[in-house]
Protein backbone atom coordinates (compact mmCIF):
# COMPACT_ATOMS: atom_id res chain seq x y z
CA UNK A 1 0.00 0.00 0.00
CA UNK A 2 1.00 3.60 -0.53
CA UNK A 3 -0.72 6.77 0.67
CA UNK A 4 -0.12 9.81 -1.52
CA UNK A 5 -1.11 13.43 -1.00
CA UNK A 6 -0.84 15.81 -3.95
CA UNK A 7 -1.14 19.60 -3.63
CA UNK A 8 -3.51 19.29 -0.67
CA UNK A 9 -5.07 22.43 0.75
CA UNK A 10 -7.37 23.06 3.67
CA UNK A 11 -9.44 26.08 4.68
CA UNK A 12 -11.10 26.24 8.10
CA UNK A 13 -13.13 29.13 9.44
CA UNK A 14 -12.30 31.18 6.36
CA UNK A 15 -8.55 30.81 6.95
CA UNK A 16 -6.19 28.79 4.77
CA UNK A 17 -4.56 26.37 7.18
CA UNK A 18 -2.19 24.86 4.62
CA UNK A 19 -1.75 24.58 0.88
CA UNK A 20 0.31 22.64 -1.65
CA UNK A 21 1.10 19.84 0.82
CA UNK A 22 2.66 16.80 -0.85
CA UNK A 23 3.78 13.49 0.66
CA UNK A 24 4.09 9.75 0.09
CA UNK A 25 4.00 7.03 2.72
CA UNK A 26 4.72 3.44 1.69
CA UNK A 27 3.94 0.25 3.58
CA UNK A 28 6.33 -0.04 6.52
CA UNK A 29 7.03 3.71 6.63
CA UNK A 30 6.46 6.39 9.25
CA UNK A 31 6.03 10.04 8.29
CA UNK A 32 6.50 12.55 11.11
CA UNK A 33 4.68 15.87 10.85
CA UNK A 34 6.69 18.76 12.29
CA UNK A 35 5.95 22.43 12.59
CA UNK A 36 4.82 25.12 15.01
CA UNK A 37 1.40 25.14 16.62
CA UNK A 38 -1.19 26.29 14.10
CA UNK A 39 0.80 25.08 11.09
CA UNK A 40 -1.81 22.51 10.08
CA UNK A 41 -0.45 19.22 11.43
CA UNK A 42 -3.68 18.29 13.20
CA UNK A 43 -5.79 19.52 10.30
CA UNK A 44 -3.85 17.34 7.86
CA UNK A 45 -4.40 14.25 10.01
CA UNK A 46 -8.09 15.10 10.35
CA UNK A 47 -8.34 15.59 6.58
CA UNK A 48 -6.89 12.14 5.94
CA UNK A 49 -9.24 10.71 8.59
CA UNK A 50 -12.21 12.22 6.75
CA UNK A 51 -13.09 14.70 9.52
CA UNK A 52 -12.07 17.82 7.57
CA UNK A 53 -12.73 18.51 3.89
CA UNK A 54 -9.87 19.30 1.55
CA UNK A 55 -10.28 22.42 -0.57
CA UNK A 56 -7.78 21.32 -3.22
CA UNK A 57 -5.58 18.39 -4.16
CA UNK A 58 -5.79 14.62 -4.22
CA UNK A 59 -5.49 11.92 -1.58
CA UNK A 60 -4.99 8.39 -2.90
CA UNK A 61 -4.36 5.01 -1.30
CA UNK A 62 -2.75 2.63 -3.77
CA UNK A 63 -3.56 -0.95 -2.87
CA UNK A 64 -6.92 -0.16 -1.34
CA UNK A 65 -10.28 -1.05 -2.82
CA UNK A 66 -11.67 1.53 -5.25
CA UNK A 67 -15.02 1.66 -3.46
CA UNK A 68 -13.58 2.05 0.07
CA UNK A 69 -12.59 5.60 1.14
CA UNK A 70 -9.21 6.26 2.75
CA UNK A 71 -10.66 6.90 6.26
CA UNK A 72 -11.99 3.33 6.36
CA UNK A 73 -8.38 2.11 6.33
CA UNK A 74 -7.27 4.42 9.14
CA UNK A 75 -7.09 4.59 12.91
CA UNK A 76 -7.22 8.23 14.02
CA UNK A 77 -6.19 9.18 17.56
CA UNK A 78 -6.61 12.91 18.14
CA UNK A 79 -6.35 15.17 21.17
CA UNK A 80 -9.69 14.04 22.62
CA UNK A 81 -9.87 10.51 24.02
CA UNK A 82 -13.62 10.08 23.26
CA UNK A 83 -14.39 7.80 26.20
CA UNK A 84 -17.73 7.19 27.88
CA UNK A 85 -17.01 7.71 31.61
CA UNK A 86 -19.92 5.56 32.87
CA UNK A 87 -18.74 2.50 30.92
CA UNK A 88 -15.93 0.32 32.16
CA UNK A 89 -12.51 0.37 30.55
CA UNK A 90 -13.27 -2.94 28.82
CA UNK A 91 -16.72 -1.80 27.68
CA UNK A 92 -15.25 1.35 26.14
CA UNK A 93 -12.69 -0.62 24.15
CA UNK A 94 -15.24 -3.26 23.13
CA UNK A 95 -17.49 -0.49 21.80
CA UNK A 96 -14.68 0.79 19.61
CA UNK A 97 -13.72 -2.71 18.47
CA UNK A 98 -17.29 -3.43 17.39
CA UNK A 99 -17.59 -0.09 15.61
CA UNK A 100 -14.25 -0.36 13.82
CA UNK A 101 -14.63 -4.00 12.77
CA UNK A 102 -11.71 -6.22 11.71
CA UNK A 103 -11.09 -7.22 15.32
CA UNK A 104 -7.48 -8.29 15.75
CA UNK A 105 -7.44 -9.48 19.37
CA UNK A 106 -9.62 -9.85 22.42
CA UNK A 107 -10.34 -6.77 24.51
CA UNK A 108 -8.39 -7.93 27.55
CA UNK A 109 -5.33 -8.71 25.40
CA UNK A 110 -5.44 -5.25 23.82
CA UNK A 111 -5.70 -3.68 27.29
CA UNK A 112 -2.70 -5.72 28.37
CA UNK A 113 -0.72 -4.30 25.43
CA UNK A 114 -1.13 -0.80 26.91
CA UNK A 115 -0.82 -1.84 30.56
CA UNK A 116 -4.50 -1.47 31.51
CA UNK A 117 -5.67 -5.08 31.89
CA UNK A 118 -5.87 -4.72 35.69
CA UNK A 119 -8.32 -1.83 35.26
CA UNK A 120 -10.64 -3.57 32.79
CA UNK A 121 -13.66 -3.50 35.14
CA UNK A 122 -13.13 0.05 36.42
CA UNK A 123 -15.35 2.87 35.14
CA UNK A 124 -13.43 4.95 32.60
CA UNK A 125 -14.43 8.08 34.51
CA UNK A 126 -11.94 7.30 37.29
CA UNK A 127 -8.93 7.02 35.00
CA UNK A 128 -6.07 9.51 35.11
CA UNK A 129 -5.23 11.52 32.00
CA UNK A 130 -2.42 9.13 31.15
CA UNK A 131 -4.63 6.07 31.60
CA UNK A 132 -7.31 7.64 29.42
CA UNK A 133 -4.74 8.22 26.73
CA UNK A 134 -3.54 4.63 26.93
CA UNK A 135 -7.12 3.38 26.63
CA UNK A 136 -7.56 5.46 23.48
CA UNK A 137 -4.31 4.04 22.11
CA UNK A 138 -5.55 0.49 22.75
CA UNK A 139 -7.87 0.99 19.76
CA UNK A 140 -4.79 0.70 17.56
CA UNK A 141 -4.29 -2.94 18.42
CA UNK A 142 -7.80 -4.22 19.10
CA UNK A 143 -8.84 -3.71 15.46
CA UNK A 144 -6.78 -4.10 12.31
CA UNK A 145 -6.25 -0.99 10.18
CA UNK A 146 -3.20 -0.41 7.98
CA UNK A 147 -2.95 3.37 8.41
CA UNK A 148 -2.34 4.99 11.81
CA UNK A 149 -2.92 8.75 12.17
CA UNK A 150 -1.63 9.86 15.57
CA UNK A 151 -1.80 13.42 16.87
CA UNK A 152 0.67 13.97 19.72
CA UNK A 153 0.22 10.36 20.92
CA UNK A 154 2.70 10.66 23.79
CA UNK A 155 0.76 13.46 25.51
CA UNK A 156 0.08 12.70 29.21
CA UNK A 157 1.76 9.27 29.21
CA UNK A 158 4.83 8.36 31.23
CA UNK A 159 8.12 6.88 30.05
CA UNK A 160 7.00 3.26 30.46
CA UNK A 161 3.81 3.89 28.48
CA UNK A 162 5.82 5.62 25.77
CA UNK A 163 8.02 2.56 25.40
CA UNK A 164 4.91 0.38 25.06
CA UNK A 165 3.56 2.73 22.39
CA UNK A 166 6.85 2.74 20.51
CA UNK A 167 6.86 -1.08 20.47
CA UNK A 168 3.31 -1.08 19.08
CA UNK A 169 4.31 1.37 16.34
CA UNK A 170 7.42 -0.63 15.51
CA UNK A 171 5.40 -3.87 15.23
CA UNK A 172 2.79 -2.11 13.06
CA UNK A 173 5.47 -0.87 10.65
CA UNK A 174 7.25 -4.23 10.60
CA UNK A 175 3.96 -5.83 9.58
CA UNK A 176 3.63 -3.51 6.58
CA UNK A 177 1.53 -0.82 8.23
CA UNK A 178 1.89 2.93 7.65
CA UNK A 179 1.80 5.80 10.14
CA UNK A 180 1.63 9.58 10.13
CA UNK A 181 2.44 11.11 13.50
CA UNK A 182 2.26 14.77 14.51
CA UNK A 183 4.67 15.25 17.39
CA UNK A 184 7.26 17.56 18.91
CA UNK A 185 9.04 14.54 20.44
CA UNK A 186 11.95 12.59 19.04
CA UNK A 187 10.92 9.09 18.00
CA UNK A 188 13.23 6.04 18.14
CA UNK A 189 12.55 5.01 14.53
CA UNK A 190 13.85 5.61 11.05
CA UNK A 191 11.42 8.30 9.94
CA UNK A 192 10.74 10.70 7.13
CA UNK A 193 9.66 14.22 8.02
CA UNK A 194 7.08 16.56 6.53
CA UNK A 195 7.56 20.09 7.86
CA UNK A 196 4.38 22.15 7.87
CA UNK A 197 4.62 25.94 7.52
CA UNK A 198 3.61 28.51 10.08
CA UNK A 199 0.07 29.87 10.46
CA UNK A 200 -1.21 31.89 7.52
Amino acid sequence: MKLTGETLACVRGGREVFSDVRFEVDAGQLLVLRGPNGSGKSSLLRLIAGLVQKTAGRLDLDGGADDVPVPEYAHYIGHLDTLKPALTVAENLSFWADMLGNRKMETVDALDEVGLAALADFPAGVLSAGQRRRLALARLVVAERPLWLLDEPTTAIDAAARQRLFKLIQAHLAGGGMALIATHDDLPFDTRTLTMGGPA
